[in-house]
Formats: structure tokens, C-alpha cells, sequence
């Protein structure tokens, strides 16, 4: 596990993939039974947030008041229709993340933005824990300018805490989405299926302010 690149490869480096989409076995969410795949109910948003193993991150969002479905998968590499075998290999560039579909009107950005940085340790550098590699890498992954602005405003106001904490730098990359590739049936609300099972998350212990949305 700690013999894992702790580095995103080079594009011309990556597995080359797949033209073909995995299909899931079920669309429905194992919680709420709401679609895990578009159409989203009219006016809702999606945001998009690594913060380690995608089981327990997917979890946190699930149990906001607001958020309509979650799904995870793997965005921001260079294998199209990447595997979680391929994942694991370090040569994807991939992430594991949870990609959050909410109602802006019952919970809004800033708030899960809360919840991304009081969920995980966002200063250490690709790894979570004992989850080492930059497939568990922190990253904020915009789908707006209005997003991205959001994100950007909130790494420097949770800057302050932790230094004022006497903790370090914020590693997380706040970049536009990408596409996002639905990981394997067996992943998707893995905690719910398997409540004894495995979460790496541990957050700071620092509180993040709550910006005006």
C-alpha cells in the first residue's frame, strides 16, 4: 500500500481504456431508490469531491438533508471507461469520487462544501490515512464559474482555521469536472450494503466556516 506513486501520471503514460460504457447491474440508489443516472429532477445541481475511498465520502453526502442521490466513480484522469482494477494500478490518473445531486433550495453549495472539508484531511498530498496514491487524492472538481469561486473562497477561509490550528497547507485541487465514470455496482453505496465495512475518512477536527451562498 505505501509502495503506491504518490503522483498523477502523464497523460501519454495512462492505460489506454475503453471505447465501451460499464453498465451498472441497477440505476436505483440503495437508500432512497432514486435514479443514480440522469434526468435529474428540474433545477437540481450536481457538485463533485475526492476525499479518499469513495465508500465513506459517499455516505457523509447520502445523509445530507437536500441531497437527492449520490453515485461513485472515477473522474479526472485519462482512461476513458476506466476500471477499478486500472484505478488501483496508479496509471489512470484517475480519483475515486462522489458525485452529490442536490436541491439548492434545501441545501445549499457552501454547505456541502462544509461537509468536503470537515469529512477528510485535506492537507495531506495524495493519500488519505492509510490510503495511499492519487487515486484518494482531495479534489473539488467544478461543474460552474460560480462553483469554482465558491470552492476557491472556502480552501482560503479553511486555510485561515487550520492555520490559526497550527496545521498545514490545504492540498486539494479545485478544477473543472471532467467526465465521470460510474464505478462498479459492488462500490456504489458500498456502506449501506456492508455497515461493518471499511472507512479510511478521518477529517482535522478543525470546523469550516460556512460561507454566504
Amino acid at each position: 500500500m505505501f509502495g503506491k506513486s504518490k503522483s498523477k501520471p502523464l497523460a501519454e503514460n495512462t492505460l489506454p481504456g475503453r471505447n465501451d460504457t460499464m453498465r451498472l447491474e441497477s440505476t436505483d440508489h440503495f437508500v432512497n431508490a432514486h435514479s443514480v443516472v440522469p434526468p435529474w429532477p428540474e433545477g437540481y445541481q450536481q457538485a463533485l469531491f475526492g476525499m479518499g475511498c469513495f465508500w465513506g465520502a459517499e455516505r457523509l453526502f447520502w445523509e445530507q438533508t437536500g441531497v437527492w442521490v449520490t453515485a461513485v466513480g472515477y473522474s479526472g484522469g485519462d482512461t476513458p471507461n476506466v476500471t477499478y482494477a486500472e484505478l488501483c494500478s496508479g496509471q489512470t490518473g484517475h480519483n475515486e469520487v462522489v458525485r452529490v445531486v442536490f436541491d439548492s433550495d434545501a441545501i445549499s453549495y457552501a454547505q456541502l462544501l462544509q461537509v468536503f472539508w470537515q469529512g477528510h484531511d485535506p492537507t495531506q498530498y495524495m493519500r488519505q490515512g492509510n490510503d495511499v496514491g492519487s487515486q484518494y487524492r482531495s479534489g473539488i472538481y467544478t461543474y460552474s464559474d460560480a462553483q469554482q469561486l465558491q470552492a476557491e473562497q472556502s480552501k482560503k477561509h479553511y486555510q485561515a482555521e487550520l492555520d490559526t490550528a497550527g496545521r498545514e497547507e490545504i492540498k486539494t485541487e479545485i478544477v473543472a469536472a471532467t467526465e465521470f465514470y460510474y464505478a462498479e455496482q459492488a462500490h456504489q453505496q458500498y456502506l449501506a450494503k456492508n455497515p461493518g465495512g471499511y472507512c479510511g475518512l478521518g477529517g482535522t477536527g478543525v470546523k469550516a466556516p460556512l460561507l454566504n451562498s
